[in-house]
């Protein structure tokens, strides 16, 4: 069995380097990408119960989404757990489905559990803040209003201006996007319409809703000359739509923010906003850990930014 000994030799570091990378404190990135590679090699384990002694916590962190079928909090999760992992931590997963109350008892469940963190994910304004029992919290996606949390959040308004201006020389645009409640919903609508659009439709993040309010559009006397997605499933629903009508994004042009999962048209004429949800669950895990290792430092907000580009990219 590899000792923390095996890992520095490999990695060419000092065993207080190894532990640091391991206990999520502030290492150079070049490091930690060589210690992280060498425990893989080696396939080390850091010993758990040992360090759970000392630190008073366990080695796991609560994930908390509203959909976890959904692939973009997928993404967002394979994130956080390449780099809770590679310290030594388990990611435990909860599904909300948008309810607070069970919001409310995950996070009273990561507090009697001792959890190191919560990385959550709230359903809309009025998710419950953590209370002062709980164990250190970073807010991802969405902010946690009411809350003093680190938050690693995406620039949604210019990704919904970005697949506005995508397909605003084909005529009036329409955007359908999730419940006004959820402020990235709104984000994504403002920036919609400053950059075109002509009318805003809320209804859910989801494949359903994307379809029958996209069917309802198409069904118009005079339907628009595109249709935004607001998210990844709601996409999915318009091109079903489009499908169910025989129309082809010659037709009626389409954008998506997200990615698309899986459709039923060719995806290659449809105008894609990438939201690097990946690279939004690493950075949630690496504040995380930084705040189990004790960082006491002011509060941190990070946004990050969508790249225009085809589906097939």
């Amino acid at each position: 069995m590899a000792t923390i000994i095996d890992v520095a030799k490999l990695a060419g570091v000092s065993t207080a380097t190894v532990s640091r990378v391991f206990n999520g404190q502030v290492v150079s990135e070049e490091r930690v990408s060589a210690v992280r590679k060498a425990a893989q090699e080696l396939q080390y384990v850091p010993n758990r119960t040992a360090r759970s002694l000392r630190r008073r916590h366990s080695e796991m962190i609560a994930l908390i989404f509203p959909d976890v079928s959904n692939p973009y909090f997928t993404e967002i999760a394979r994130g956080v757990e390449d780099v809770a992992r590679a310290a030594g931590y388990s990611v435990v997963l909860c599904n909300t489905d948008g309810d607070h109350a069970r919001e409310a008892e995950y996070l009273r469940v990561a507090a009697g559990a001792n959890m190191a963190g919560v990385i959550l994910a709230a359903a809309d304004d009025d998710s419950p803040a953590p209370t002062g029992s709980a164990p250190a919290v970073v807010a991802i996606d969405r902010p946690l209003r009411g809350a003093n949390v680190d938050e690693i959040l995406m620039d949604n308004y210019e990704a919904g201006y970005l697949a506005a201006r995508a397909i605003a020389d084909r005529g009036p645009v329409v955007m359908l996007t999730g419940s006004e409640a959820v402020v990235t919903a709104r984000d994504r609508a403002g920036g919609a319409m400053d950059a075109g659009a002509v009318e805003v439709i809320h209804a859910d993040f989801g494949v359903e809703g994307g379809r029958r309010h996209a069917l309802e559009l198409l069904d118009r006397a005079e339907r628009p000359g595109g249709i935004i997605a607001g998210n990844n499933l709601l996409g999915v629903g318009v091109l079903q739509a489009m499908g169910a009508r025989g129309l082809s994004t010659g037709d009626v042009a389409v954008s998506v923010i997200g990615a698309l999962p899986f459709t039923t048209l060719d995806p290659r004429a449809v105008p894609i906003v990438h939201l690097p949800s990946r690279r939004m669950g690493e950075l949630a895990a690496e504040r995380m850990l930084r705040r189990i290792a004790g960082d006491a430092g002011g509060l941190e907000r990070v946004v990050l930014r969508g790249e225009l580009r085809s589906a097939i990219d």
